[in-house]
């Protein structure tokens, strides 16, 4: 193979996990977002760590649709905005905690599922840093004038 069919090869393959992690990490926390105020998957609230759910001025229910809305705005923002590496970081760390309180709450093949995808989530983040969006592929580039 020559170097420009590899190069290309390298490119297409670079865009198409990008494409694929953007998509995960878009849908699947607007997916679990939207779960924590129906509970159709599971009864979220059981996986609050006593620890916290004792410091919580308000219910675990209520907690849960806070934790909702916040995982659908991420979600969002990886899909659909020019953030993407932002929110990719942001849901990174909110996996971490996430594990964190899994740990607390003694659910640990839950909490190692929620660290490797913070791992994939810190993947995409580093991924949209060099694959420019569709925006700045198409954008003509300006040269400074002297």
């Amino acid at each position: 193979m020559s170097e420009a069919a590899d190069r290309t090869l390298e490119t297409t393959t670079a865009r198409s996990v990008f494409a694929t992690l953007k998509l995960v990490f878009g849908i699947v926390p607007i997916v679990a977002g939207l779960d924590k105020f129906t509970n159709l998957l599971v009864d979220w609230s059981k996986y609050i760590a006593p620890a916290f759910a004792s410091m919580l001025p308000f219910s675990g229910r209520t907690f849960m649709y806070i934790v909702g809305v916040i995982e659908i705005v991420a979600g969002l923002g990886v899909l659909a905005t020019r953030w993407t590496r932002t929110f990719a970081i942001i849901v990174g760390i909110w996996l971490l905690c996430i594990a964190v309180d899994l740990l607390l709450g003694r659910f640990y093949d839950i909490a190692v599922r929620d660290v490797v995808m913070a791992v994939s989530a810190f993947c995409l983040a580093r991924r949209a840093a060099v694959v420019p969006s569709t925006e700045m592929r198409t954008r003509p580039v300006r040269t400074a004038t002297v």
